[in-house]
């Protein structure tokens, strides 16, 4: 017994041409759904069917005439019903005429959004076969999987996902020769021509690098980076308004209701999606249309513009800070006071949406969720864009960064906004104390940005003056997670403003394991870390000058009798040492944490001297965790520098950490800074830190690095780590499984904790001091990955930088 195979749209709309009425049936059964629902959203009540019908007729009249789709139905139908609606209302008839007939597709473009089809992406889309047009739309704009799109293309489903990933790769190769064609600048030509192979990981680390050197200063290039890392954004912001116009944010919301009714097509399977799934999908759409206005004058080519035009992008500027710093951090545009926060600690329940013209809004599981567009005809509405994110890892018995992120994609300004947090049980956020008592207003880190929040039962309620359309914002609350709390449990936010409703919840929870965020930002920063050891061979052998030099065979600390070093010639010191911090002069600092870290007892205290400073300033650590180290007892201790720092660049100095002298024994320093560059591209930075033992016994330590930008995007990590020698290979660090070589040292990825310490003055061998960048791509499970073979290891911090969408 034989099963006949589905028909593909290729295979109906051929059949189609040779008068079989039966085909045009089954075409009209498996996407009327579709055009009925773009339809309901341009039209009203019976219009509906009649422009559905007219829609059909007029596609019909074209196919018997040899004109037509060959492939891709569904982006042909609903730019037809669009057509037609436009027609009907200009008192035209949908009649197709004879040069239409044999013509190729033509997008139908809004006034609204007119240039869009003049855009790389839009080009690079309609060059493509139809084929690869069809796969393209319902796998990246309607988010329909390989069984959904196998009945439309009449093929397996096993060749399905090969189809997409072939049509992936011949768009981003027809965005590059249209960017190409575009007259970019000369120096932007060779950076295009390898931007393919580079955004799928193709190019070796030294070839790679003047590719991440030249778009670190061009915007230009930048872009075209982001566009070829995720396509689907590409394809949903550009192409979707191209084919359904400004009501794709409807449509695909539509998609999701029209799941439960049995309709044809892919709806069932987005219905049946993860509810995260749908939540980043939709949110992408409700921001394309708002977006696509903005790209359409943004993605023409640069010879439209100008080769040096600037950019239509609005960039936020850093939101950042920290609990204990006074320095205040880079400036952010002024807008009215903050509303006042509500008069009693616990928070009552949310709002729901009042009643309007918009949409009733979906509650997500997911990380990301957009509030629903207004309807038609309704002044410029705001259209929302929210997510929460537990930063690095919420860790069981330590403190964390919780992240809500928010962003107005809408043509209009918001009203003030409300964000309720809720945090699961354990969780609690760190509230202000005043004399001796804790009070309900809390201090998000980092408010710079106008939110005012305050604690209460199960979260915060945090409220800020309006979003004006095209900005973002971000709130970072510190918390507290208990050792009781559930394993996997993730905080939520709902987001309220002038009827409007957005809820969103974290893609993760609670751990029991990972390095929790000290310090977070979102804006457009630098990263760096510098440091220095403080205790070098105390020998006057010349093996020993050879070691302290990065020479001979004997570059450990197990082999010597280590003592101080003291470089400063300051009789009040008995150790010190100096790096130099290489920030640009136009940089801000917004954010600085000194580590510090010896084979020792600790004590908790250290002195600090920044450029301009005309001695050391005692610095008592905020928290400092001791470990057992095969030479005994060792620590690693923490303290905020912010309001401490001096002019950049500069050298800094650091002095008397509680260190002991003898084989084996290590003491250092690193100073962690984050700081505001207006040529930095936009980012997302965060600091982890922990003490975790790394050798064959404990394992390797796995850093989680939740809550950044999940894509294939460009990300600088600088990791601090004590007791690493350099004879002793085998130390290696992976993100995502991948590989990373240090910059600093003997750059070797098979020995990457080797002596070595980033702006260390006076000295070669930084003997058990660790302070080391790395450059990768993120990738979509962004887990660090620290082991040894032969050492022993005490990892400490990291601070993360990873370009993010302005």
């Amino acid at each position: 017994m034989s099963v006949k195979p589905v028909q593909g749209d290729a295979e109906l709309l051929t059949e189609t041409r040779h008068g079989n009425a039966v085909a045009y049936g089954g075409l009209r059964e498996r996407h009327a759904p579709a055009a009925r629902i773009l339809a309901r959203l341009l039209v009203d009540g019976p219009a509906e069917e009649e422009v559905v019908a007219e829609t059909f007729a007029g596609i019909l009249h074209l196919l018997r005439r040899g004109g037509g789709p060959r492939e891709a139905f569904r982006p042909y139908l609903l730019t037809a019903l669009r057509r037609t609606v436009h027609d009907r209302s200009q008192g035209r008839s949908g009649q197709v005429t004879d040069g239409e007939a044999s013509g190729p597709w033509v997008p139908f473009v809004d006034p609204a959004l007119s240039g869009l089809e003049r855009s790389p992406v839009a080009r690079a889309f309609l060059s493509l076969p139809e084929r690869w047009r069809l796969v393209l739309w319902h796998a990246g704009v309607e988010g329909a999987g390989p069984a959904e799109i196998a009945p439309l293309l009449g093929m397996p489903v096993g060749g399905v996902a090969a189809l997409v990933h072939v049509a992936r790769e011949g768009w981003r190769q027809a965005c590059l020769r249209a960017h190409l064609a575009g007259t970019p600048r000369q120096e932007c030509r060779p950076v295009l021509g390898m931007m393919g192979v580079y955004v799928r990981g193709g190019l070796a680390r030294r070839e790679s690098r003047p590719l991440d050197e030249h778009m670190d200063g061009c915007a230009e290039c930048h872009a075209v980076f982001l566009e070829l890392a995720d396509v689907n954004q590409g394809l949903r912001v550009i192409v979707g308004p191209l084919v359904a116009g400004p009501a794709l944010p409807g449509y695909l919301a539509a998609l999701d209701r029209a799941g439960g009714t049995g309709a044809a097509g892919p709806f069932g399977r987005w219905r049946r999606a993860p509810a995260s799934r749908r939540a980043v999908a939709a949110g992408a759409a409700v921001g394309a249309v708002s977006l696509a206005a903005a790209l359409a004058t943004v993605l023409v080519p640069v010879s439209a513009q100008g080769p040096h035009a600037p950019s239509a992008t609005a960039v936020p500027e850093p939101v950042a800070g920290a609990p204990t710093s006074t320095a205040a951090p880079a400036p952010v545009p002024q807008d009215p006071p903050s509303p006042p926060l509500p008069p009693s600690p616990p928070l009552p329940p949310s709002p729901e949406p009042s009643p309007g013209k918009a949409e009733k809004p979906r509650r997500p599981d997911g990380p990301g969720a957009v509030a629903p567009p207004a309807q038609r005809g309704a002044v410029p509405a705001p259209r929302l864009i929210a997510r929460i994110d537990a930063l690095g890892a919420l860790v069981r018995s330590e403190a964390g960064i919780v992240a809500v992120r928010l962003r107005n994609v809408g043509a209009g300004r918001s009203g003030e906004l409300v964000a309720d947090v809720g945090l699961p049980d354990g969780v609690t956020v760190l509230a202000a104390a005043r004399r001796g008592r804790a009070v309900a207003a809390i201090r998000p880190v980092g408010t710079v940005d106008g939110w005012a929040c305050r604690a209460g039962s199960g979260g915060a309620r945090c409220l800020r003056r309006p979003l004006a359309a095209g900005r973002a914002t971000a709130i970072f609350l510190r918390v507290a997670v208990s050792p009781t709390a559930a394993e996997g449990s993730a905080p939520s936010v709902r987001i309220s403003t002038a009827g409007i409703g957005v809820t969103a919840r974290a893609r993760t929870g609670v751990r029991t394991a990972g390095a929790p965020a000290r310090f977070a930002t979102d804006g457009q920063v630098s990263t760096s870390a510098i440091g220095n050891t403080l205790m070098v061979c105390a020998s006057v052998a010349p093996a020993c000058r050879a070691a302290r030099s990065r020479g001979g065979d004997r570059r450990d600390n197990d082999l010597w009798e280590m003592g101080p070093l003291d470089q400063d010639r300051d009789p009040s010191t008995r150790s010190s040492s100096a790096a130099r911090l290489a920030l640009p002069r136009r940089s801000k600092v917004v954010w600085a944490g000194l580590y510090w870290s010896a084979g020792a007892p600790a004590d908790g205290r250290i002195k600090f001297k920044a450029p301009g400073d005309g001695g050391y300033t005692r610095v008592r650590a905020e928290r400092v965790t001791e470990r057992e180290l095969p030479a005994g007892v060792g620590y690693q201790a923490f303290a905020d520098v912010t309001r401490l720092m001096g002019r950049l660049p500069g050298t800094y100095w650091a002095a008397d950490a509680s260190l002991r002298p003898g084989v084996s024994r290590h003491a250092g320093w690193s100073l962690v800074v984050i700081a505001a560059d207006s040529r930095q591209p936009y980012s997302q930075a965060v600091v982890v830190d922990t003490a975790t033992v790394v050798d064959r016994e404990h394992g390797p330590a796995w850093i989680p690095l939740d809550g950044l930008t999940p894509t294939a995007a460009p990300v600088r990590v600088d990791l601090v780590t004590w007791e690493g020698d350099a004879d002793l290979t085998g130390d290696r660090v992976t993100l995502g499984g991948r590989s990373l070589r240090p910059e600093a040292g003997d750059q070797d990825a098979g020995n990457a904790f080797d002596g070595s310490a980033t702006g260390a003055e006076g000295t070669g061998m930084t003997f058990g001091t660790d302070v080391d960048g790395f450059r990768s791509t993120l990738g979509r499970n962004p887990v660090l990955k620290v082991s040894t073979g032969r050492d022993v290891l005490l990892f400490g911090a990291a601070v993360v930088r990873v370009r993010a969408r302005s």
